[in-house]
This record gives C-alpha cells, sequence and structure tokens, in this order.
C-alpha cells in the first residue's frame, strides 16, 4: 500500500507539473513550404518574412529548388495532405479548373497594381471562394514576381510573333503554359526550370521566358544574348494553404497568418518592381542586347490565339471585359 500511495503522488505531481508549462513553450504546429524558386529569390525572403511574424504559433520549415517536390505538383501535395503551403501557378490550378485558363492568359493583367486591384476585388473573392470549394486550398493572395519577357541565345532580332517563327522557347509544363508560348509566336517547348540553364546552355532551348529578377537569380543571361522586352504576362503565382491546416487554426489565427500573409507579399511585390527597374540597365552594361518589339503586334496576335482556342470556351461569360475594367 505504501509503494502504492508513493506511486500515486508521484503522478499527480507529473500531472501537475506538466499543466503547468505555458501554452508558449508547448509544441507549435510545424507547416511545410515548398516552392521551385531558389533560396536566393526575393519570394524566399518574403516567406522568411512570412515565416518570422507568424512564428509565436507556428513553425514554418522552407523548402526552395523545388527540393521538396518538383514543379507543378505542389497543388496536389497541398490536395493530398503532404504538404501545409505553396507558392502555386494558376496554370496549375487552371488543369483542374479550366474556367481559371483566364486568368493565364497573354495581356491579361496591365501590371502589377491591376493584379493586386483583381485579387482584392469581389471578382478574386469568386475565385478563391471556387479554389475552395472545388480544389480545396485557401488563397491567401497574388505573389507577383515580375513581368515576363522573352530571352534568347541566337542573336536573331525580334519586331513580331512572326519572328518568332521556329523558335524553341522554354516553357514549363502544361497545356496553359504551352498556349502561351504558341500565342507569342514561338514554338514551346516543356522543360522543368531548374533544367533551363543547361538547356540553353547545350542548345536543346533557343530562349526562355521569365521575369528580369528570375533571369538573375538562375543566371540565365550567362548563356543569352538579349533580352525581348514582350512583357507579356503579369508573372504571378498564388500563395495557397492546405485546407485542414487552415481549417484547424481557428478564427483568430488565421486572421492574424493572413495579416503576415499579407504584409508580407505586398513587401515582395514592391521588391520585385524596384528589382526589375535595375535590372534591365545592368543586363546591357552586361553586353545583352535589351530592347521592345512591337508590343501591339504581340498583343493583338496572342488576343487572337487565345479567343480561337478550346481554353477561352471555359471562359466565364463577361469575366474578359469585367477585369479589363478594373481600373
Amino acid at each position: 500500500m505504501k509503494m502504492n500511495r508513493r506511486t500515486a503522488l508521484q503522478a499527480g505531481a507529473a500531472l501537475a507539473a506538466s499543466a503547468a508549462i505555458p501554452a508558449w513553450a508547448q509544441a507549435k504546429p510545424t507547416l511545410r513550404f515548398a516552392a521551385v524558386f531558389s533560396d536566393k529569390d526575393i519570394r524566399a525572403d518574403m516567406v522568411r518574412m512570412l515565416a518570422k511574424e507568424v512564428g509565436g504559433d507556428f513553425n514554418v520549415e522552407t523548402f526552395f529548388n523545388a527540393s521538396l517536390f518538383k514543379q507543378g505538383t505542389e497543388l496536389v501535395a497541398l490536395q493530398r495532405d503532404n504538404l501545409e503551403i505553396g507558392n502555386i501557378a494558376p496554370q496549375d490550378i487552371s488543369k483542374q479548373l479550366p474556367a481559371w485558363s483566364l486568368l493565364t492568359s497573354a495581356y491579361l493583367f496591365r501590371d502589377a497594381n491591376h493584379l493586386t486591384h483583381f485579387w482584392s476585388s469581389p471578382l478574386g473573392a469568386q475565385y478563391k471562394k471556387e479554389a475552395e470549394e472545388q480544389v480545396k486550398i485557401k488563397i491567401l493572395g497574388p505573389t507577383f514576381f515580375g513581368t515576363r519577357q522573352v530571352g534568347l541565345k541566337p542573336k536573331k532580332k525580334i519586331s513580331t510573333p512572326a519572328d518568332l517563327s521556329g523558335v524553341k522557347l522554354r516553357m514549363p509544363p502544361g497545356d496553359a503554359w504551352q498556349l502561351l508560348g504558341r500565342s507569342l509566336g514561338a514554338n514551346p517547348t516543356p522543360m522543368a526550370y531548374a533544367e533551363t540553364y543547361t538547356g540553353l546552355q547545350t542548345g536543346a532551348i533557343d530562349g526562355q521566358d521569365n521575369p528580369l529578377p528570375n533571369v538573375q537569380n538562375m543566371k540565365f543571361y550567362e548563356v543569352m544574348s538579349q533580352i525581348v522586352l514582350t512583357s507579356h504576362l503579369v508573372g504571378y503565382d498564388l500563395l495557397a494553404v492546405n485546407l485542414k491546416a487552415w481549417n484547424a487554426m481557428g478564427a483568430a489565427k488565421q486572421k492574424s497568418f493572413q495579416a503576415a500573409a499579407d504584409k508580407a507579399i505586398a513587401w515582395s511585390a514592391a521588391e520585385h518592381l524596384k528589382r526589375e527597374a535595375e535590372l534591365a540597365d545592368g543586363f546591357k552594361k552586361q553586353g545583352l542586347e535589351v530592347y521592345a518589339p512591337d508590343v501591339n503586334a504581340f498583343r493583338a496576335y496572342a488576343q487572337k490565339v487565345y479567343l480561337a482556342s478550346d481554353e477561352a470556351k471555359e471562359w466565364p461569360k463577361g469575366m474578359l471585359e469585367k477585369i479589363n475594367a478594373l481600373k
């Protein structure tokens, strides 16, 4: 009986001690973030900023350079509860929601402000709700990473889409990306982001399209001769959370998490705009030709290609006009 009593007292003491541990000292939920961009990318700093802001509630683990999931597989990882946070290309969402192909079309958004305005508007809210209900992800906001420009290894002068005929232009895998490449007049060639440098180096591709900060981060400028400022797509992904992880947060933590994401996203967009302006001059000084083609000719050609595509048949009626009308 004496041993039993002693055991009971020890158990009681242990229970009391565990109850005395403050909430902040107990284990925090771990949220894994995965993306294809490098750890030197502005968006990597954006994610680190977010991680710091929410650090009191969550432990955010970061995986850059496609080190956890390959490009294009992050969305499925979120849906299968294998990932908590991802930077998802709208092109990947359009594979599951064909109506979303509108949001991936060339010359849709005028600039970063137009993009931000759309996603914070009632129109953007419709798409966020659709993603939550049908794709099972929570979209926090658009992560602008610059306006996509064409970079080429050959020195051929490009003025109109006809000049890109036969040019092997690297595009990410997926129908939406291939359509974008065709809308420029090029011969789109699917290739992973991480393989693009080698592809340019060996001649497997003639060029690639990316915003200037990406060209800098991945050192594509080392294996290119020119940058053609087509400005054909305002580049962005969508910072998204696995719905199971989001719902587990509760209303108060959801609110603070969204606020932290808004702050980090806005900082990242401003940094990208600043970097773009600096890089155009920087690449010229490094010996690359940097010039604007007949952008109106590119825009007209791209719109014609898109409106004649099967994808355009899925676009919500009147949505294109509504997005264009946003100021």
